[in-house]
């Protein structure tokens, strides 16, 4: 009883935080008509106002990554791994259905506040993917970090709110040793680690223990806890593997898939993780794809086939720092 009670007293107080702390959102905003007229600065509002469950999951995001993070269609386009001209159809299929279905758009009551999370966070971490790189956009990672932490004291009871700060802490503390002093792309297992930031990697460890006492596992909690493993002296390969298994099981993706193939690759052995890698549908124009086959082929020593998937790589890769990594690699081969 004395447990129960004292629980009790502990929630009621978060609530009563979380009231006063919810003015921040209390105003609502109605999209603009004209698509030049400026988005009020208010960026939390308006992601919340933009993340209306009358339009499609995928809709909601593309929409607030356009109006309030102001990335540019390719950029959105590269984020969901699909065409520049199937994302422009579905910002105008959006707008057009707010417009002709009336739907307000306005900040959400408090109670209605939750239902709205999940794509919340989306846009959250997809902006600060948009900003990690490459080419690295610190302003976008600052707001992502930002807006994180905002949510995280807003939500204090929502374990997934704690697993996406975690992530982008844990994330942005290895912002400085991604890019080498002479400019050239640098992967995580050539990183010098001195150059990583301690105390991010401290405060994104607590916030990913903030999300597990809340015993409610989720995926931003699950990729946090790869980034978390990723900063151990040793990399602990099967976990991670073991861990991007369980994020398929709440997010199926074949990016997900990709990813752990590396891990069975690191964990296993470079055959098991391209025969996973090579079983992945829906990611023919993905770079990353014919990047990770072209690496595992490498160590495999199968030289051809490994400039074959490079050349690939190369010819899909969004920015100059990857192509020229890439040439790199090719070249070494060659």
């Amino acid at each position: 009883m004395a447990t129960a009670r004292n629980r009790a007293i502990d929630r009621i107080r978060r609530e009563q935080t979380l009231a006063r702390k919810t003015q921040l959102l209390a105003r609502a905003e109605q999209l603009p008509d004209d698509e030049e007229a400026l988005i009020p600065d208010e960026r939390l509002e308006l992601i919340f106002a933009c993340c209306h469950p009358a339009l499609a999951a995928d809709a909601q995001v593309a929409l607030t990554l356009s109006l309030v993070g102001g990335l540019t269609t390719p950029e959105i386009a590269r984020a969901f791994i699909i065409p520049e001209p199937t994302l422009a159809q579905r910002l105008v299929r959006a707008k057009r259905k707010i417009r002709d279905a009336g739907i307000p758009l306005r900040v959400p009551p408090e109670h209605l506040l939750p239902e709205r999370l999940r794509t919340v966070l989306a846009v959250v971490y997809l902006v600060f993917n948009a900003g990690y790189g490459p080419p690295v956009r610190r302003e976008l990672c600052a707001e992502a970090l930002r807006l994180a932490l905002l949510l995280a004291t807003l939500m204090p009871d929502e374990p997934e709110v704690h697993g996406l700060h975690a992530l982008v802490l844990l994330q942005d503390a290895r912002r400085d040793a991604r890019v080498s002093p002479d400019g050239r792309l640098v992967l995580l297992e050539d990183q010098n680690r001195a150059l990583w930031d301690d105390a991010e990697i401290a405060q994104g460890r607590t916030a990913l223990e903030r999300a597990l006492v809340l015993r409610m596992p989720g995926p931003y909690q699950l990729q946090a806890a790869i980034a978390s493993l990723h900063t151990e002296e040793e990399t602990d390969w099967r976990e991670i593997a073991l861990l991007y298994s369980r994020l398929h099981d709440f997010t199926p993706s074949p990016v997900v898939e990709l990813n752990r193939a590396v891990a069975v690759a690191m964990a296993h052995g470079a055959e098991e993780g391209l025969a996973l890698a090579d079983s992945i549908d829906g990611l023919d124009d993905y770079y990353l794809l014919h990047a990770t086959r072209a690496d595992l082929l490498r160590r495999l020593e199968r030289h051809a086939a490994a400039v074959e998937a490079y050349d690939r790589a190369l010819a899909l890769a969004p920015s100059e720092l990857e192509r020229d990594f890439l040439r790199d690699r090719i070249a070494a081969l060659r």
